[in-house]
């Protein structure tokens, strides 16, 4: 399997920009210069593992993603996310939602 480091840095930039981010300001959260954050975006450098985890870090993805493109829906679903669904929802809502968690949680522990 080969990596195609410009699909990688399409992938960062589509990342960068669905999160609201510049690029200077992802150099200040992941410490490297801004000529290589244009560089990793175009494909001409390729970004060291290292570097690959503080991007999905910041980013909020995954490995798989960045650096294949496998999306992984679970991953996408943020703590923050649910918990915003939820606070929307009826008190009688919450309840049932409530009950279904502990419904889930209960079934995993058995397998």
């Amino acid at each position: 399997m080969s990596i195609n480091f410009k699909e990688v840095g399409e992938r960062i930039s589509k990342c960068r920009r669905k999160a609201g981010l510049k690029q200077y300001q992802v150099c200040e959260m992941i410490d490297v210069n801004y000529k290589y954050i244009s560089n990793l975006e175009t494909g001409r450098s390729a970004p060291s593992l290292e570097l690959v985890m503080k991007l999905c870090d910041v980013l909020h993805t995954t490995p798989d993603y960045l650096l294949l493109g496998i999306e992984n829906q679970s991953a996408e679903l943020s703590s923050d996310e649910i918990k915003n669904q939820i606070n929307n929802l009826s008190t009688a809502n919450r309840k049932i939602v409530l009950e279904l968690i502990k419904i889930m949680v209960d079934n995993q522990e058995q397998t």
